[in-house]
């Protein structure tokens, strides 16, 4: 049984709509869900999106500094495109930077879109245990719409949208409404980052934080474990991450 749960933005949602499932504890474990985000995490676009910034500002006759690169993964577009102004000094409007981001990037996933090692294994292995899953990421709607083509819908019970929250990453709202929307508890959700920013958000909102580091390095930290790959990452290894608690 599926209800709907309300926006946390103010954007209206429709064929979109996030979904609730109800779940309970499976096997006995105390991991009530899996909270992944994509980009970096799931498929190898990091890369694409720096790329897409460099050919959009190379079309305003703008040059983009490699170290810019840092500043801009990660985060929310409106952010990166922000800052991508103010440095550049292009002329051009948040909203209109965005729009041409989005059709640039879209543009590039459609000839390539390579998955990480590990994931297609890992979303298997969770629906094959009636483990819930859900997509939690800064991407527009639009964007995550086109990458589910890919990584198969019917692995996530529901997905959250950059462009769907009024607050996104690095803020707690959209891994807060991703467990609500589970019917799960945030503390008994695993979530899986690739980014500061995205361990930033899963830890505000109260979840353990699984980091497999994609651009920039990620130290441990408490709540927090660090591996080099997603193929490092199975259903054991996120039920022991629950090991101890109450």
């Amino acid at each position: 049984m599926t209800s709907t749960v309300p926006a946390v933005g103010t954007q209206s949602q429709t064929r979109n709509s996030v979904r609730a499932v109800e779940t309970s504890l499976t096997d006995g474990s105390a991991l009530q869900a899996v909270l992944l985000d994509m980009d970096g995490t799931l498929v190898d676009t990091e890369g694409f999106w720096w790329d897409a910034e460099v050919e959009a500002f190379a079309q305003l006759g703008h040059t983009l500094d490699a170290s810019w690169r840092h500043v801009v993964v990660g985060g929310p577009m409106t952010r990166s495109a922000g800052f991508l102004i103010e440095a550049t000094g292009a002329d051009i409007t948040l909203t209109e930077l965005t729009v041409l981001l989005n059709d640039t990037f879209e543009q590039r996933i459609s000839h390539s879109l390579p998955l990480m090692p590990g994931a297609s294994r890992l979303l298997t292995q969770l629906a094959a245990h009636n483990v819930p899953a859900a997509l939690v990421s800064a991407s527009h709607r639009r964007i995550i719409d086109r990458v589910l083509e890919s990584l198969g819908p019917q692995h996530f019970a529901l997905s959250i949208a950059g462009d769907e929250v009024s607050r996104t990453k690095p803020h707690p709202d959209p891994y807060l409404l991703a467990a609500a929307g589970l019917g799960a508890k945030p503390g008994r959700c695993a979530v899986i980052e690739d980014t500061a920013t995205g361990v930033a958000s899963a830890e505000a909102a109260g979840c353990r934080v699984v980091a497999v580091p994609s651009v920039a390095p990620i130290p441990p930290a408490a709540g927090r474990t660090v591996v080099d790959s997603l193929e490092d990452v199975d259903l054991p290894f996120l039920r022991s991450l629950m090991a101890g608690m109450n």
